[in-house]
């Protein structure tokens, strides 16, 4: 088959691993629970140590210092989607500016304030207690690379930049237009913000067991019954934070499908290709594509380059299998090619995949069940790094019947519209991705997304 850009050479040598977690500072595995442990119990039980299980944690013991918590994780802490995602944390809570306008109007410029204070409290945390993570809130450019997506940067208001001056920030001859914002997102290193964060609920208190998948819950004689392989766990409340994975309450099972995201990063580079591109301000970049890419550059100066085909996976399939998949990681180094031509060359060091939470509303949803005894967050879309931190504090008040700015928002008191069981569910996504894909190669939204956006539902990653 012809390789053309050489693709196959770019990835040749390339790991299968997530870069963030091929790192020597990743700490050794906590104890899982064990017999010893059989009818344990507790005040609060989180289930799921990835952003969401962490900062509930955090947050839990920050609000209530004697409150005993353990979390429980079915593998290692950052292991899965927290430690696999482009380290982008963003302020938006409701998947951009258009998606939150369009399903809650009334209520929009209260939710950016509250995603724009999230994240100002994200980086306090991150200073308080000397997380080092690589924070850097240089900012995002969204950039156009084809003549229709232009209009959608709003050439018309300040700070649009037609092509010659978006190549100043960036150099890519794909770029046609641009626009940066500078204080609603960060950069950084997921998996690293993960074990800080790990360490930090350990310095308050909260008990932390890894290789602790949890089977069940249920509710008995008034308490919450947590089941795992060695013990059972007797909790007067449970958080929910499995995300991407089956989840435990059966109610939830249509809510959310898992979408593969692919991942690619270069080798470390050097002043002069840097200055090839002119990439000197550290700022993220994403184009405006429904298939779209996100690049960044790392603390060692790679270039970390993912997205654009998000895969669905029939029966809501979870499974390590999908990880390795050498046409979507061969499309991404062609893009790569084709965005830097100045960096032929340029080698792929590592390749992985991750899953993403998707909902037909683009952005979490949160609950409260069993008597206010067990709460949920999930849905997240691949907004996750910074609005977990949000989703906890909605559990804990949900769980503590609290009457607060975030309970009385419309967005947390409404679910998405659940997807179809299969085999409808796989020919809807099929059919979406293929319109999404015709949209981005002709400017145009066929009868079928016309369709969806009359009735609110979509898919994205």
């Amino acid at each position: 088959m012809p390789d053309p850009g050489g693709a196959r050479a770019m990835l040749a040598g390339s790991v299968l691993r997530p870069l963030w977690l091929d790192s020597p500072r990743r700490p050794a595995p906590r104890p899982a629970l064990t017999g010893a442990d059989d009818g344990l119990a507790v005040p609060l039980v989180i289930v799921g140590g990835g952003f969401t299980g962490l900062w509930a944690a955090v947050r839990a013991k920050e609000r209530d210092p004697a409150r005993g918590v353990l979390l429980l994780e079915a593998d290692r802490i950052a292991e899965h989607a927290t430690g696999r995602n482009g380290g982008f944390c963003e302020a938006s809570l409701t998947h951009g500016e258009a998606n939150g306008r369009q399903r809650w109007p009334e209520e929009y410029d209260e939710l950016e304030r509250l995603g724009l204070r999230n994240l100002d409290e994200i980086a306090a945390t991150i200073e308080r207690h000397g997380i080092d993570c690589g924070f850097d809130r240089s900012g995002t450019l969204a950039v156009a690379t084809r003549p229709h997506e232009v209009a959608a940067l709003e050439p018309d208001v300040a700070g649009f930049l037609a092509a010659g001056e978006v190549r100043r920030v960036v150099d890519s001859p794909t770029y046609l237009g641009g626009r940066v914002s500078r204080d609603d997102c960060a950069t950084l290193d997921p998996a690293r913000l993960a074990w800080g964060l790990a360490r930090v609920a350990e310095g308050l208190g909260v008990r932390i067991a890894e290789q602790t998948p949890v089977a069940d819950v249920r509710t008995e004689r008034g308490r919450v019954v947590v089941s795992t392989p060695h013990a059972q766990v007797h909790a007067d409340q449970v958080v929910l934070a499995t995300n991407v994975f089956r989840p435990l309450l059966r109610r939830l099972r249509l809510s959310i499908v898992p979408v593969y995201d692919y991942v690619l990063a270069t080798e470390p580079l050097t002043a002069a290709q840097l200055g090839e591109i002119g990439w000197t301000d550290r700022v993220g970049i994403s184009d405006t594509g429904n298939q779209f890419h996100y690049y960044r550059l790392t603390p060692d100066d790679r270039i970390l380059w993912g997205g654009y085909d998000a895969v669905y996976h029939y029966g809501r399939s979870v499974d390590a299998g999908h990880e390795d998949r050498p046409a979507t990681f061969e499309t991404l180094a062609r893009h790569f090619a084709e965005t830097f031509p100045q960096l032929a060359g340029v080698r792929f060091t590592h390749r992985w995949a991750g899953a993403i939470d998707t909902c037909t509303r683009f952005c979490a949803f949160f609950g409260v069940t069993r008597g206010r005894r067990v709460a949920y967050a999930t849905g997240f879309t691949g907004l996750g790094v910074g609005a977990s931190r949000f989703g906890a504090d909605v559990m804990l008040d949900l769980l503590a019947g609290a009457d607060t700015e975030r309970t009385r928002l419309r967005m947390v008191r409404t679910r998405p519209v659940p997807f179809p069981p299969e085999p409808l569910a796989w020919l809807g996504i099929q059919l979406t991705r293929w319109s999404l894909a015709h949209e981005d190669a002709t400017g145009r939204r066929n009868l079928w997304l016309r369709l969806l956006d009359r009735l609110g539902l979509g898919f994205d990653s």
